[in-house]
């Protein structure tokens, strides 16, 4: 009677958070988080690099949160 009950509550948790089961599955995987940050070399135009900038001064963000915002 007692494991019945424990079983199903193991069975609610699971269904619950489910997303975060998975993204430990793939941390053990790749052992990356997705909310994990990771510093790259790109290379960018003048143009594009200005633009930024001035993208930066109009809101006050990070030049990488732009970009990210972008693709997300």
């Amino acid at each position: 009677m007692q494991s019945n009950k424990i079983k199903k509550e193991h069975i609610k948790i699971l269904e619950k958070y489910k997303h975060l089961f998975e993204i430990l599955e793939n941390y053990d995987k790749t052992r990356e988080l997705p909310f994990q940050r990771k510093r790259i070399d790109i290379t960018l135009s003048i143009r594009t690099i200005n633009k930024l900038k001035e993208l930066k001064e109009k809101t006050g963000k990070p030049i990488s949160q732009i970009i990210e915002g972008k693709f997300i």
